[in-house]
């Protein structure tokens, strides 16, 4: 189940970047679960990760990697590496190793992800005999297969890719993620990968990867909870006639704007794929005193059961919402200046129902598919949107025979 018609875009290749895809038959064996990503000698790599304490072992060493000038990113679905220890970690380079002896480089210029079951040994031989046959399928054209190859509850592949111009020269920016559920990223999404053959340093690339997660993946939730295993990667192969990005010059705003609607779609698409989703909310939070305290609000209404459950419901039960700005833990807040919104219909005011508010108005908009939340504080200028969707019983059953 999806919020809206989703379709797969046309996904436009990156020059120096290749992507090589098949099947381990780590959990199931009907669709590829291995990703290998290969990108051209003297590009840079950007990456952020979770910030759960027990982040997985693919985490701990992908990290450690970073700063080797790393070419190349190994993929698996199906299994975390999450929760297993030291053996955990011997896995996770073990298979780094291995891809490394097949393309001819060293262990660390492979960051290795997975996603999955937490709790589980790696099957490291599945894994690693599947690596000649993921290679040899590598090609700038694969996309689509990979986006397919990285979903678990996933139940449609995510893609955003757009094409824009640098000094009159193209520069494409493409990318894919996967995520439907344990989606509370504190710093990415469950998994993001992004690549541009633009020429940019690392330290401007870290930057701009950084500045766009902040405002894409870090303002989307599905059900409150950070993964062991997000990560987001941007990868710049170079291999584009447009000259270097640089920090200060008039091609960079364009640049990093771009990297943020890829950011920002790839995180919406979570949204409208979060595990049984029949609504996609946008929570908006308006005339706050700072951009943490909006998020601070917006996060807790987009994290309340009781909001999501009356969502699903189609029921305008406005007072969860106001209960849920309520203990927002917002210091010295003026009630009689708050207003709240479902759509354009007021529905508080003055600290209390709004006087034009109706049930039929409220209905109207909670029939919909899509529905803006907005609530204006009355503190000051800052703004901030976080999307999430409802829960259905779906979520419930998905979650409760995710093993089985």
């Amino acid at each position: 189940m999806a919020v809206g018609q989703i379709d797969f875009p046309t996904m436009h290749a990156v020059k120096g970047i290749k992507l090589g895809t098949c099947n381990a038959g780590i959990k199931q064996t009907v669709r590829d679960d291995i990703l290998v990503i290969e990108m051209a000698e003297g590009g840079s790599c950007a990456a952020v990760f979770t910030q759960n304490a027990f982040c997985a072992a693919p985490v701990h060493i992908a990290k450690a990697h970073l700063s080797q000038n790393p070419r190349w990113l190994l993929v698996n679905s199906g299994n975390a590496n999450a929760g297993t220890g030291k053996q955990g970690l011997q896995d996770a380079f073990a298979c780094c190793a291995n891809l490394a002896g097949e393309v001819e480089a060293l262990a660390q210029q492979v960051l290795p992800f997975s996603t999955g079951v937490i709790g589980e040994p790696l099957p490291v031989e599945k894994l690693s005999a599947a690596l000649p046959s993921a290679v040899a399928n590598l090609a700038e054209s694969h996309w689509d297969k990979a986006a397919r190859a990285i979903m678990t509850t996933d139940t449609f592949p995510k893609g955003a890719s757009v094409v824009i111009d640098i000094a009159g020269h193209p520069v494409t920016i493409t990318g894919i993620s996967k995520g439907a559920g344990m989606i509370q990223p504190n710093m990415a999404t469950m998994l993001g990968f992004v690549a541009t053959d633009a020429s940019i340093e690392q330290s401007l690339l870290q930057q701009c990867l950084s500045a766009a997660t902040e405002k894409s993946f870090n303002r989307i939730t599905v059900d409150g909870d950070t993964s062991t295993n997000d990560a987001c990667v941007l990868l710049a192969s170079g291999n584009s006639s447009a000259p270097e990005i640089l920090a200060g010059s008039a091609e960079y705003p364009a640049f990093a704007e771009a990297v943020m609607a890829v950011c920002k779609r790839l995180a919406e698409l979570i949204i409208r794929d979060g595990e049984g989703a029949t609504k996609l909310m946008r929570i908006v939070v308006e005339q706050a005193r700072d951009s943490a305290e909006a998020v601070q609000v917006a996060k807790t209404i987009a994290h309340s059961p009781l909001v999501k459950t009356a969502f699903f419901a189609s029921d305008p039960n406005w007072g969860r919402i106001l209960a849920a700005v309520g203990r927002a833990g917002v210091e010295n807040m003026d009630l009689d200046k708050i207003e709240i919104y479902l759509g354009t219909v007021c529905i508080v005011e003055n600290g209390g129902r709004a006087h034009s508010y109706t049930e039929h108005d409220g209905q109207r908009v909670m029939n919909q598919e899509e529905i803006v939340v907005t609530v204006r504080l009355g503190r000051g200028a800052a703004s901030e949107e976080v999307l999430t969707c409802d829960f259905s019983y779906d979520y419930v059953k998905i979650n409760a025979e995710y093993r089985t």
